[in-house]
């Protein structure tokens, strides 16, 4: 992490200058390590050409002694046949000469000085296997031996009508004395010609990143004075670089651009500033509007003058609608001083008891409230909580379809930890997948009508007390919201 750190503030010559070397360093190691694979590749097959060549020669030399013998022509005969020629065989191509019966067992061997065993062992039973299943009937075993490589060549010795009489050995070692001589003398020259284009490189690097680099300086100076709110004076062109004048031409039309742009985007700020301040009041005049027309509605239908509890019917229905005339006072004070929405006062406040006011202005009948005890403790501001009840249970009876058989809305509180939440859970339409990251996004609304502030304000009063607010949904299943506010132990 320190020097990924390190790297980003390296300046753009330094940068250059690293880059160059850094790519010289690379080709030089790429061509050395190239070359010497290559030197290797060719030791190999020098090797391997060099093997085939004289099993060849060898095999050609037995079958005329085979052709020639008077003994017939059997495994148990190849020790006789081979007594007095195996030695000369071995002079003659200069190598060892193992004959082995078809079972891999030792028949006669000249036991030459190439012998890597000083114990002649039978043929592995997986090299017969090998050797019967290939082709050309031959197999070439491969061993690394204290750095050394050994081949040995297995192949049949076969009669005039070419059945198999025994199985011809014959071990090989490879000598890399020339070829790593060869490579020493190619890498020490190869030093000396790479600590010349090191030095070069270092030389043209250096150079070539400081004539980059010093264009690039003064049109940087000028960039980090550029303000939007000043006079910007433009670069004149000075470069005889086509690359660095086009970007002294770019720098001066943005400068003509951004004088137009200061003026437009002042102008805009102030009425985009107007323009938010009118949505968020409009919203939160209409919020209060909702529940009392509710109220008065729901008085309306169930006004009884005969009723004996009538009066305090009429006492509950006027605090109602003064609690909400008290709010909407309270957004058109603040948006006369220029202030943020209703000032927050906090409290000490019976989260259940406020809740269930809250749900009194609703007269659908599927709407069901539920506590696990009877008073949970938190400090905010008592509008401010019925805000939030209502705009989440009225989004929860919009998100139920008109024709749904069922209708249900839960609200429901309890504690949980230090912690009150207060639950809205509905059987609606749910919220789509593409809609869940933006449902708190101000202005998002999938309604046909209101601005979709509603959420986004109720997540800022939510975040203001120290809660949280989130949600979870399935698509034609519901959705339920869950408001969590800090309980006040008493």
């Amino acid at each position: 992490m320190k020097e990924e750190f390190i790297l980003k503030n390296f300046s753009l010559r330094n940068r250059i200058f690293l880059s160059l070397i850094f790519l010289t360093l690379i080709s030089s190691v790429l061509i050395a390590a190239v070359s010497v694979y290559q030197f290797k590749k060719e030791a190999r097959g020098y090797h391997q050409d060099r093997l085939e060549r004289k099993e060849n020669a060898i095999n050609e030399h037995i079958n005329f002694i085979l052709s020639t013998t008077t003994y017939p022509l059997t495994t148990e005969n190849l020790p006789l046949i081979f007594k007095s020629k195996i030695h000369e065989l071995a002079t003659i191509h200069s190598t060892e000469i193992n004959i082995n019966d078809l079972n891999g067992n030792l028949l006669i061997s000249s036991k030459g000085r190439f012998s890597i065993d000083e114990q002649q062992t039978p043929i592995s039973p997986t090299i017969i296997k090998i050797l019967q299943s290939s082709q050309n009937k031959r197999f070439v075993d491969l061993k690394i031996v204290d750095d050394k490589r050994y081949r040995t060549a297995y192949s049949y010795l076969k009669d005039s009508r070419f059945k198999p009489l025994g199985i011809l050995k014959i071990p090989y070692l490879e000598e890399t004395e020339f070829y790593e001589n060869e490579i020493q003398n190619f890498l020490i020259k190869f030093g000396q010609v790479y600590i010349f284009m090191l030095l070069m490189s270092i030389t043209i690097a250096y150079f070539l990143s400081n004539y980059i680099t010093k264009s690039l300086k003064s049109i940087s100076i000028k960039m980090t004075s550029t303000q939007l709110d000043h006079k910007n004076e433009k670069i004149g062109a000075t470069s005889s670089s086509k690359e660095i004048n086009s970007l002294i031409q770019a720098y001066n039309e943005m400068v003509d651009k951004l004088e137009v742009s200061a003026d437009k985007l002042a102008q805009s700020e102030r009425e985009q500033a107007w323009r938010e301040m009118a949505k968020q009041v409009a919203h939160e005049i209409k919020n209060p509007l909702t529940p009392m027309r509710l109220t008065v509605q729901s008085f309306q239908r169930r006004f009884d003058p005969n009723d004996p509890n009538i009066r305090q019917k009429i006492n509950d229905y006027s605090d109602t609608l003064i609690q909400q005339i008290d709010t909407m006072s309270s957004v058109a004070t603040a948006f006369s001083n220029f202030a943020s929405m209703p000032a927050q006062q906090s409290e000490m406040l019976n989260i259940v008891k406020i809740v269930q006011l809250g749900l009194e202005i609703f007269n659908e009948d599927y709407i069901h409230f539920e506590y696990s005890d009877e008073e949970i403790i938190s400090k905010m501001d008592r509008t401010q909580l019925i805000r939030i009840i209502t705009n989440l249970v009225k989004n929860a009876i919009q998100a139920i379809p008109e024709e749904k058989a069922d209708p249900k809305i839960i609200v429901s509180i309890h504690k949980k930890d230090n912690w009150a939440q207060i639950q809205v859970k509905d059987n609606g339409i749910g919220i789509s997948i593409e809609n869940k990251n933006r449902i708190f996004e101000p202005k998002f609304t999938t309604k046909t009508s209101g601005m979709g502030l509603g959420l986004g304000i109720i997540k800022n009063i939510v975040e203001n007390y120290g809660g949280t607010i989130s949600f979870e949904s399935n698509k034609d299943e519901g959705t339920t919201f869950y408001v969590n506010l800090p309980i006040i132990n008493t």
